[in-house]
């Protein structure tokens, strides 16, 4: 599903983060830059993608030597509606324009494993997309049109769907980790829904960005799972909060409001892809990110 147009690293001339202020882009704009990259991260107060001119406004600060990444996106917490799906498409809608009238030297999109079906239980790129929710649906759609975009003017894309992440300076507090964090810091009790016996990949913003770079240096293409491969219920995350938390931490146990669903990931493409990359154990991320002077949720 994937290939690396270089296969040896080579540094692109400069990448344009589109959602630079975001989680993900500010982990990688650091990173990049530690690598010695030229980097341009555009945040929503530099140019608001919602708007009806932001595809021209982008087409003037792009170069045809540029690697995009798309990373701007609204998350459930921001809205779950169709107002909200409709100014993710808007977003993708003016990326898109801008590509057209510059094309880059490779576009990288941000996904979601909200995309698939919340049947499959063995997800891996091969799996049917059949999303259950607007978000999940938005994604997809703004999968297609980066491509097909991309595609019509011979530009190298890749489509990262990526899994829960977690760590230092997260702005969404997601159930998981990243909650769970926050809740022990703040009041020492971590709330679970039922049991916690529904099972997720979670991966560490570190690992995240060491693997987009990785994308980067390589031009990769294609259509890639950012995920580990290991699935750990979420009273497992709860227990691994408490272990390597400051401070003394109680669960407290709500009502279930969904079924009990489970998703595990078929790695196999990205070990074919990266072979020997290693994720960061989840206890291990979180002590990291627990020691960090930046909080792991803002």
């Amino acid at each position: 599903m994937t290939q690396h147009l270089h296969t040896e690293t080579i540094r692109p001339a400069r990448v344009v983060i589109l959602g630079g202020s975001g989680f993900i882009g500010r982990h990688l704009s650091a990173h990049l830059r530690g690598l010695g990259v030229e980097v341009l991260g555009l945040s929503s107060a530099d140019l608001d993608l919602c708007s009806s001119e932001a595809g021209g406004l982008l087409a003037r600060v792009l170069r045809k030597d540029d690697a995009v990444f798309f990373a701007s996106c609204l998350t459930p917490d921001k809205g779950k509606d169709i107002r909200t799906a409709m100014r993710n498409l808007a977003m993708g809608e003016q990326v898109c324009a801008a590509l057209k009238t510059t094309p880059c030297a490779h576009a990288i999109y941000l996904s979601s494993d909200a995309v698939y079906s919340d049947s499959e239980t063995l997800v891996s790129e091969e799996s049917h997309c059949e999303p259950s929710t607007l978000y999940g649906l938005a994604h997809l759609t703004r999968e297609r049109m980066v491509r097909l975009t991309a595609e019509a003017s011979g530009t190298p894309w890749l489509i990262l769907r990526t899994t829960l992440v977690y760590g230092a300076g997260d702005t969404h507090n997601s159930y998981g980790p990243n909650r769970f964090a926050r809740q022990a810091g703040e009041s020492g009790v971590i709330k679970l829904f039922g049991n916690g016996e529904e099972k997720r990949d979670h991966v560490y913003i570190t690992d995240v960005v060491r693997l987009l770079s990785l994308c980067l240096l390589h031009r990769t293409s294609g259509i890639l799972n950012l995920a580990s491969g290991t699935s750990t219920s979420f009273l497992e995350v709860a227990h691994a909060c408490i272990e390597t938390s400051r401070q003394t931490v109680t669960l407290e146990r709500l009502p279930r409001t969904g079924p009990v669903t489970h998703r595990h990931f078929d790695v196999t493409g990205l070990a074919r892809a990266f072979p020997g990359f290693a994720f960061t154990p989840l206890r291990v991320g979180l002590a990291n990110a627990y020691s960090s002077q930046v909080p792991i949720a803002a």
